[in-house]
């Protein structure tokens, strides 16, 4: 099965991104040679114009890796992705999150890639000064998007008083919650960290044209083979699931990644409810804003800036960027008015 059409099987599970052009429409703009390897396929190294390919199912979304490498490669980063998830997910009973949120503010030990995400975390809350905050979880987990599951005003009232990135402290590979009551979510960190750690495997195996796919969170790496930029569209967030184009940008060892409010969602009352939460009433953010994108060195970056504009909305999110030369941006309103920095790399269509 394609990627889009894993991406309309479910449009819960990958709409983390209208920049899923990654893998399925950046395939047929710049990439036509998804007739090559699969994680089912040969185990010989790729040729240029035969690259290897895998698609698989993590972090509640479809992964689809594209490289010019040697298949074991692929699956070395398959195996990375389910290490990964088994130690940042909070819902899979024994990971890392999962100890910290069940801890009731007890010292847990936890690997170093969990201390060192944390620590990251950490230093986009204080940047954004609570914008940003995967103590979020406290609120998140009472919220469940594929069941369309809202919790009452008064539980969210409750649990947004353990809302505080200051009550979390990192030292070494200890995670100690001062509030009890906390709990972490990396749902808007993850896989920006993620596809940046992917990424260096990629290069220490000596590839050097790969395209990551992390349910929206794209990730290329170098050039095409034939030295050309990659080609990566963003998704019009009014296009209603179907894959209609509303800007594109060429890259080479960049990430784009875009946040958006149909990404995960229900409709109860007559009101939807979307999975972006504001760190300071527990509900979805209340934003002119439909969608924002970041293109930037690291996905990580992308992943918590992206979040940040969309709670930010368009005329905030703008200056924000201004400020923040290292990176690009674009953002999306409700009339599908597209607004971009300066000399920005994306190019509305």
């Amino acid at each position: 099965m394609s990627a889009s059409a894993l991406l309309n099987s479910n449009p819960n599970l990958t709409r983390r991104s209208f920049a899923l052009l990654g893998a399925s429409t950046l395939a047929s703009l710049s990439l036509a040679y998804l007739t090559g390897c699969s994680s089912t396929g040969s185990s010989s190294s790729s040729t240029s114009s035969d690259p290897c390919e895998t698609t698989f199912f993590a972090f509640d979304t479809v992964i689809t890796l594209s490289a010019y490498c040697e298949q074991s490669v692929l699956d070395q980063a398959q195996e990375r992705c389910t290490y990964f998830e088994n130690i940042f997910s909070r819902t899979i009973e024994g990971s890392d999150i999962s100890k910290i949120n069940s801890a009731k503010g007890q010292p847990v030990t936890v690997a170093e890639e969990t201390a060192d995400i944390i620590l990251k975390s950490l230093e986009y809350s204080k940047e954004t000064d609570g914008l940003f905050d995967i103590s979020i979880g406290a609120a998140s987990t009472l919220w469940d998007f594929n069941e369309g599951i809202k919790p009452s005003d008064k539980k969210l009232k409750e649990a947004i008083k353990h809302i505080d990135y200051k009550n979390i402290a990192v030292d070494g590979t200890t995670v100690t919650l001062a509030d009890p009551k906390a709990k972490l979510d990396l749902g808007g960190i993850a896989k920006g960290y993620i596809a940046d750690d992917l990424a260096e495997l990629f290069k220490e195996a000596g590839c050097e044209s790969a395209c990551l796919n992390l349910g929206g969170n794209v990730y290329v790496l170098g050039t095409k083979p034939d030295g050309s930029n990659w080609k990566v569209g963003v998704y019009d967030p009014n296009s209603d699931g179907s894959e209609n184009v509303i800007a594109s940008c060429e890259a080479a060892s960049k990430s784009i990644v875009t946040s958006g409010l149909y990404e995960r969602n229900f409709t109860k009352d007559g009101v939807m409810y979307y999975h972006i939460l504001d760190p300071k009433t527990g509900y979805p953010a209340k934003t002119d804003l439909l969608a924002s994108s970041i293109y930037s060195e690291k996905s990580i970056d992308g992943d918590a800036y992206a979040t940040t504009l969309f709670l930010l909305g368009r005329d905030k999110a703008l200056e924000f960027l201004k400020s923040h030369p290292d990176i690009q941006g674009l953002v999306v309103n409700s009339k599908d008015k597209v607004s971009t920095t300066d000399n920005s790399p994306f190019e509305v269509l």
